[in-house]
């Protein structure tokens, strides 16, 4: 399994399991009210052990979205980067996850091809699609048209290098993610640690 794939493995999961419905609610109240003037940044800084992380935030005051991202790195055992020191080690792509059902990876793979798809990976409990972002809405139009339902579809940032990390490395990565998003400026976060599935069950037992 590769490390991005593993990544998104991650993210799913977390999103689940760590869904804090307040504060997803105050995130879609605050995308109301900024929509009119709204700025999206991407910052860039990195997680203990050179993680690298890229944070795109939604915000209407550039110097509070900076001040919030740069506490949360700087707190947490990371620090704020410049411009293009981290973003050059990821890749725009659509991303779509699938969950598992009757259907096998070619079957998918039949589906999805013709629409732009690039690769299938397995991540356990679904499969990741990926495609080139333009193509995101094409995937999805073709899943949908062979009646085979999706959980995500949108572009993300895919690192093209990765850092393997511990258990202490993936709970310090971890703490800096969920830092980040504790802010209501911070839309997303994206990170470039490789953490394996033994790993992530560690963590889920933890918890």
């Amino acid at each position: 399994m590769s490390g991005h794939s593993k990544w998104a493995t991650t993210k799913h999961k977390k999103g689940v399991i760590d869904a804090k419905r307040g504060k997803l609610f105050a995130k879609m109240i605050k995308n109301i009210e900024v929509a009119a003037r709204t700025q999206t940044i991407t910052y860039e800084g990195y997680a203990p052990n050179g993680v690298a992380v890229l944070i795109e935030c939604l915000t209407d005051n550039r110097n509070r979205a900076a001040a919030e991202v740069r506490t949360a790195l700087n707190r947490n055992g990371g620090q704020f980067a410049d411009p293009g020191s981290v973003s050059y080690v990821f890749t725009r792509k659509g991303v779509v996850i699938v969950p598992k059902g009757d259907q096998s990876e070619d079957d998918l793979l039949e589906v999805v091809l013709d629409a732009g798809a690039e690769e299938i990976n397995d991540i356990g409990a679904a499969f990741e699609i990926v495609s080139e972002p333009g193509d995101v809405v094409a995937v999805r139009t073709a899943l949908q048209g062979a009646g085979i339902d999706y959980d995500s579809a949108e572009a993300s940032f895919i690192p093209t290098v990765e850092v393997e990390l511990d258990l202490d490395g993936a709970r310090k990565m971890f703490r800096v993610i969920e830092a980040l998003e504790d802010s209501d400026d911070v839309q997303n976060v994206w990170a470039n640690g490789d953490v394996s599935d033994e790993i992530l069950t560690q963590l889920d037992d933890e918890e």
